[in-house]
């Protein structure tokens, strides 16, 4: 058993390091949950940025493409959501069938991204993409007439929430003696979820499609001459990164009950791009970091801020909401000037890093 164990790379403490971070994964919605409901909510919401944040990482971290419109599959995923489970057309399909419609579109919404910037790299890239989260948004503001598909600015409401059979995610109820709210419902869904997704990122970044990915960010040019198809590559790194956009994006539209084009931003997507970098791209837990962090901080400063200014000064004096940006480019100039490779970068690209810095000091 143990000869087993450490052939997989997996010793008693590694085990019983898993074992630790399980369980206080499962009590945490718990723990959080005597503070108020509201800070299980933006644990939820932050687990939804790591799955945004994987997605992303994909497409950028792994493949060296940037992308500025990611909302956008985020958005296709809420809609197909409010669009099939909700009075709009009169439509309550189950999970089961939502879900892989909303992953599908997404990932064809990221081959339609794709296919037209194959030559594109840096800057151009990064407008195009832009361009097209943009669109979509604009798009959904719009389609309210002639046909009314997306109900315009007003939104979508009354979505119908996750359902297992007559087992509801949104509302509160109590299984085997054990009191369950809506949101700490929602809160094993989303990190079952999140789980699974950063099974299948670790899979791919250990695979054959990973290192070509990692061919053509480092050399596009040298990964053609080596034999790679880029065009599909590349494609399938779009591909990839929207589908999971679009599953994070039908987990929202569930869990909220209602959208509007107003979440889906180029604020959002500039947010999400600034989670990879911050924690590392390319590296999967330095990613996961990123979007914890930043996902949580503006309520963080909005609960620890207030009091401490109106203890030291009896009222407030700045508002946490109006210098939450201020800080987090703060933040983002300090990181990219002491730790360009992010909080957590992989070993691999702080060795890169390192080698381009003694390069110019050559």
């Amino acid at each position: 058993m143990n000869a087993t164990l450490k052939k997989n790379g997996l010793t008693a403490r590694n085990l019983a390091g898993i074992a630790l971070i399980g369980v206080a994964l499962a009590v945490l919605p718990f723990v959080l949950g005597v503070a108020g409901q509201s800070w299980v909510r933006i644990l939820n919401f932050a687990l939804l940025y790591v799955m945004l944040s994987l997605g992303l990482n994909i497409v950028v971290g792994f493949a060296g493409l940037l992308d500025l419109g990611y909302i956008a599959f985020y958005a296709v995923g809420a809609y197909v959501w409010a669009l099939l489970a909700s009075p709009h057309f009169g439509l309550h399909l189950p999970f089961w069938a939502i879900l892989p419609i909303a992953l599908a579109l997404a990932c064809l919404f990221g081959v339609l991204l794709g296919a037209p910037t194959l030559k594109l790299r840096g800057d151009y890239l990064a407008i195009v993409t832009l361009g097209f989260g943009e669109i979509i948004r604009i798009f959904l503001n719009n389609l309210n007439a002639p046909v009314n598909i997306t109900n315009g600015p007003q939104g979508l409401n009354r979505i119908d929430t996750f359902k297992v059979g007559s087992f509801a995610f949104g509302r509160t109820e109590t299984l085997m003696g054990i009191r369950f709210t809506g949101p700490e419902k929602y809160y094993y869904l989303l990190l079952g979820l999140t789980l699974l997704i950063v099974l299948v990122c670790v899979r791919l970044q250990n695979s054959r499609i990973g290192r070509a990915w990692e061919a053509i960010r480092e050399d596009e040019i040298a990964a053609k001459a080596m034999g790679i198809n880029t065009r599909n590559v590349k494609l399938l790194a779009f591909a990839m990164g929207a589908s999971f956009g679009g599953v994070a994006g039908a987990l929202f539209a569930s869990m909220q009950g209602f959208v509007s084009p107003e979440s889906f931003s180029l604020m959002e997507s500039i947010s999400i791009l600034c989670m990879v970098v911050l924690g590392g791209m390319g590296h999967i837990p330095g990613v996961i970091l990123g979007a914890l962090i930043l996902a949580a901080l503006p309520e963080f400063l909005r609960a620890v801020v207030e009091p401490l200014q109106n203890m030291l000064f009896g009222s407030v004096v700045l508002d946490p909401e109006g210098i939450r940006m201020l800080l987090f480019g703060l933040a983002m100039v300090c990181v990219m000037l002491f730790r360009p490779a992010g909080l957590w970068p992989s070993a691999v690209r702080r060795r890169e890093l390192s080698s381009r810095n003694r390069g110019g000091e050559a």
